[in-house]
């Protein structure tokens, strides 16, 4: 699992769906969520998280994404298995892992030191605690 220090930006809510706008260091990330925790407030500091198979790379991209949480990444390490992939992508002060399929590793040929857009939806973000 992947662990995004952040604290909160906004809250936008219409019945029980919010929007919720984080910000870690120099990122604005945001969080679909249902019937969000009354614990959570502007200013509230949280650990995020979402799972390394909702983390897909862009290499090379130009228009627009409905990906509202793109940010850019450096290749920190790949290991390379059968099947899949692991990447650990650097931004700024943590690392984010990204599992991908070989065949697109080698589509991309990304290599380590590249450097790479994460793209992980509002959908798949969490709050995995509050700090």
């Amino acid at each position: 699992m992947n662990h995004i220090p952040a604290f909160v930006e906004s809250i936008q809510s219409v019945d029980n769906l919010n929007i919720v706008t984080f910000h870690a260091n120099k990122h604005l990330l945001k969080m679909m969520s249902l019937d969000l925790s009354a614990e959570i407030q502007m200013g509230t500091q949280v650990l995020l998280t979402c799972k390394p198979t909702n983390i897909a790379i862009a290499k090379n991209i130009s228009g627009e994404l409905s990906y509202s949480n793109q940010l850019e990444v450096t290749i920190h390490s790949i290991n390379e298995g059968e099947l899949l992939t692991v990447l650990a992508l650097k931004c700024d002060e943590f690392i984010l892992e990204s599992i991908i399929t070989r065949d697109s590793h080698k589509r991309m040929k990304l290599q380590k030191n590249d450097t790479v857009i994460a793209l992980i939806k509002s959908s798949d973000l969490s709050i995995e605690k509050i700090l």
